[in-house]
């Protein structure tokens, strides 16, 4: 049996102390309240202090919880929020697609799969939840680099690699294809991650009108595609997806 790393567990037990009033505690609260030592209290403290996890009041000498709590707090809200308010258009979209439906969040330089709605047939498909995408080649992680600055960044420092002869690596490229998606509303990527697989995808903001995330099908080109180009009725869906959910988010109209 995985034995359970007690440094860590010490440091847990002190964020839900320090959760659980609203005043600040001292160090000697802290040590005592958790039966450890004062130097060993001190030291797990500066540690979550560096972290951003706790903040130390410069007049008191005093702890208290930190922001960058907060920030992964905000952005698991955001998060199940999302998916919440995307269930029901991503169901829609994929009955009216025939294709499976994706919806992604940027995380750790790449695309985080948060929902994966199956292809309505009986084939058999594997569920992608917690799967990682490509910034550059898939059609949600150019919606993200497109839209949201952070994600553009990464995408531009990052290593883009060719996953077939289609994939767009070159800077120069790279930076007219997410050109194309601000300004047709959308991204597309036929085999350029996937021999024989194309996708569409399209941008979904929240009530601050920020990119939060992006929404797409995606299939076999030759369902997908008609004489090379994407069929436009799919884009238009995947389209009008994105903007529901937005607007369920309170984006408004876009």
């Amino acid at each position: 049996m995985a034995r359970n790393i007690q440094s860590l567990e010490r440091a847990a037990a002190m964020l839900r102390l320090l959760a659980g009033g609203e005043r600040r505690l001292g160090l000697s609260d802290i040590a005592s309240s958790l039966g450890l030592a004062k130097g060993t209290a001190h030291g797990i403290l500066r540690t979550l202090q560096q972290e951003g996890f706790v903040e130390q009041d410069d007049a008191s000498g005093r702890y208290q919880l930190g922001a960058e709590l907060l920030r992964l707090g905000t952005t698991y809200l955001d998060v199940h929020e999302l998916r919440a308010r995307a269930l029901v258009w991503t169901d829609d979209l994929a009955r009216s697609s025939g294709e499976s439906v994706y919806l992604g969040v940027l995380h750790q330089q790449g695309v985080l799969i948060v929902h994966h709605v199956f292809r309505p047939d009986d084939s058999r498909q594997v569920l992608e939840i917690g799967a990682m995408q490509p910034l550059h080649s898939t059609a949600l992680g150019k919606v993200l680099s497109a839209y949201d600055p952070v994600a553009h960044s990464e995408a531009i420092e990052a290593d883009r690699k060719a996953f077939t002869d289609r994939t767009v690596c070159e800077l120069d490229g790279f930076e007219h294809i997410l050109d194309m998606t601000r300004a047709r509303g959308y991204a597309a990527d036929v085999e350029e991650t996937w021999e024989g697989v194309a996708s569409v995808a399209a941008p979904i903001h929240d009530r601050r009108r920020m990119p939060v995330g992006s929404v797409g099908i995606t299939g076999a080109v030759e369902r997908l595609c008609r004489d090379g180009e994407l069929r436009p009725e799919l884009i238009a869906a995947v389209r009008d997806c994105a903007r529901a959910v937005s607007r369920d988010l309170g984006a408004g109209r876009f």
